[in-house]
């Protein structure tokens, strides 16, 4: 099913997507990887604020290419999800409700996500440029000095994702799988 959500998300909307969707993403998300959720961990351990409220907001795993003349971004291709795995159940619990980037999610994330009503979904790797056609604004909020690790916020139109982890805890790398040995 062909799914238009807009961000920041609701819990509500969220609840009515299903594995396999496709989705297209409009509002703001923010990009964040492997330095800068090292830097959110330490804040929080610190008791200090992260430099974005991830209460129903989206996380892109994403580190962008620099911009060419007359683009907002450069290549927007995603990262592997699974970098930030050991930081993603904390962020979770603090009410971050999407999260998007590539690859398996580990048993403690899965956890999260269905504790408290979250989505993981997958940008399509290898198509960055493609994917950066959708993102409308792009600017650095936190974290400079890490470059294209930088926390970004992004203004999107129509971003597409797929879910491949719903709010119940289904995951479409699993049961894809599972149906494909069943067919063979």
């Amino acid at each position: 099913m062909e799914v238009k959500i807009k961000a920041p998300f609701d819990a509500e909307e969220l609840k009515k997507l299903k594995i396999g969707d496709m989705v297209y993403i409009s509002g703001t998300i923010y990009v964040a990887r492997d330095a800068a959720h090292k830097r959110m961990q330490e804040a929080l351990d610190q008791g200090r604020e992260l430099p974005f409220d991830v209460a129903g907001n989206g996380i892109y795993y994403m580190g962008p290419s620099p911009a060419r003349e007359g683009r907002v971004i450069g290549s927007a291709g995603p990262t592997t999800a699974s970098r930030m795995d050991k930081y993603a159940p904390r962020l979770l619990d603090l009410g971050l409700k999407v999260m998007i980037g590539k690859g398996k999610r580990s048993p403690e994330v899965k956890e999260a996500i269905v504790r408290n009503g979250a989505v993981y979904m997958a940008a399509i790797g290898g198509a960055g440029a493609l994917l950066s056609r959708s993102i409308t604004a792009s600017e650095v909020t936190a974290y400079e000095d890490l470059g294209a690790e930088a926390v970004r916020k992004l203004e999107v139109k129509d971003f597409p994702a797929i879910v491949v982890i719903d709010t119940t805890g289904e995951d479409l790398y699993i049961n894809a799988t599972e149906e494909y040995r069943r067919e063979v």
